[in-house]
């Protein structure tokens, strides 16, 4: 099962504006008409319970939107394009990769997330005209998006969680009572990933996974660690199977008290969760008193069942049914969520790179870059009296700024002339 997952995801940029004017027959000096280039594409995470595992990221890495079309003539906007929707399982958690902080926690089904944005569109030359700059000869560029790294984390969505030593019967329990068919054999090791089945109980259902992961030592990392037991962090209910007869040579009470001892190491409240013991195989044991004896031990409530000889089961279900019912909806991770912001289009950073040497970075350059072609005396003109209108010369000057430096905007490399 695949349920860790590192992918790139890119929006959509804008399309650009155009340059364009009026023509028509006995039309002398039509004005501009130049369009708006349209909107990229958002990425867009759902969440489907018709999805259980995260395979389909495992060999395509890269998601990228579609770019907004380019203006056109007429003030023809251009086509802003389709949103990419990337579909996840339910209780898939993104993540930032380089913080790995949480940007969304998909928990129910149909639950969307808009994780970036695409860039706008630029604007056709006829936004720029005024009353004394009835034709001008530039446009705005769309904008564009940057590719992010995140991470894909799916935390198991199931109402109720069977724990317990490998070869206790969880996997054979979990067949029994719903129609999920795991693999059953007679192995000491762990299942390798965690099967999920339905319980139907009257008009209702519960989601009942077998946990995998869950030996000894498994919050300190032996085993599967915690590769297996975030799955356990979405249920409300733990069913502890126990061998209660002993079969495999193991005391089933000091098998219950460590595996609850690596539940509260790998997380307190997890180990808060409310749970019942399911005291399996007791077709084998002689003494039945035991499970009397084993329930004043630990002061659970105790259900004496065998999987493979399908006795106790109704009690078992009438109990989980009763606790399932009583149980609050599951909720999102609790942590401050993060949020992929654009530049502050009014900032800008001015810097010494080295002697005669300037840069200038920011929003408000990146912004000012879009309205600009510098193949064009006119909007070469607006971007220098905007830059000096805005203060960057004078805080240029106040760094060192003379005559021939070099500032370096973007992509491109002036010399300064006064």
């Amino acid at each position: 099962m695949i349920d860790y997952v590192k992918i790139y995801i890119k929006a959509g940029n804008g399309g650009d504006g155009i340059v364009g004017f009026h023509r028509e027959k006995y039309v002398m000096n039509g004005g501009p008409d130049g369009g708006d280039g349209g909107n990229g594409g958002n990425i867009v995470f759902v969440a489907t319970k018709d999805l259980n595992t995260l395979v389909e990221f495992k060999f395509v890495k890269h998601f990228r939107a579609e770019n907004g079309e380019k203006g056109g003539q007429k003030n023809c906007t251009g086509k802003s394009a389709d949103n990419l929707v990337i579909r996840v399982p339910t209780g898939t958690v993104i993540r930032d990769a380089e913080t790995e902080r949480v940007i969304a926690d998909l928990v129910k089904d149909g639950q969307k997330k808009t994780v970036l944005k695409g860039g706008r569109g630029g604007k056709g030359n006829a936004r720029f005209a005024t009353p004394t700059r009835q034709a001008p000869a530039f446009s705005q560029k769309g904008e564009k998006t940057i590719e992010r790294h995140i991470i894909l984390e799916l935390k198991t969505i199931a109402d109720i969680g069977l724990i317990g030593f490998p070869n206790v019967g969880k996997s054979t329990l979990l067949s029994v009572l719903t129609s999920a068919r795991p693999k059953i054999a007679n192995y000491h090791f762990t299942t390798l990933s965690p099967n999920l089945g339905v319980v139907k109980m009257y008009d209702d259902s519960m989601v009942l996974a077998d946990i995998p992961g869950l030996i000894e030592g498994a919050s300190e990392g032996m085993g599967l660690g915690h590769y297996f037991l975030r799955h356990i962090e979405r249920v409300r209910l733990l069913v502890h199977v126990v061998d209660i007869a002993g079969s495999e040579g193991r005391d089933p009470y000091e098998d219950y008290l460590k595996i609850n001892a690596e539940l509260n190491n790998y997380s307190e409240k997890l180990s808060c969760l409310p749970q019942i013991v399911a005291a399996n195989k007791i077709d084998l044991l002689a003494d039945k008193s035991l499970t009397e004896t084993f329930a004043e031990l630990t002061g659970a409530k105790v259900y004496p069942v065998s999987a493979a000889a399908y006795m106790g089961l109704t009690e078992l279900l009438n109990g989980m049914y009763e606790q399932f019912k009583a149980l609050p909806e599951p909720e999102p991770i609790e942590e401050e969520y993060f949020t992929y912001v654009k530049e502050d289009e009014n900032a800008f950073f001015t810097e010494v790179i080295a002697s005669g040497i300037f840069e200038v970075t920011g929003g408000y350059i990146t912004k000012l870059a879009r309205n600009v072609l510098f193949d064009d005396d006119d909007s070469t003109r607006y971007f220098q009296r905007k830059i000096r209108e805005r203060g960057i010369i004078d805080e240029l000057k106040a760094k060192g700024l003379k005559e021939g430096d070099t500032v370096i905007i973007g992509d491109l490399e002036f010399e300064y002339f006064e």
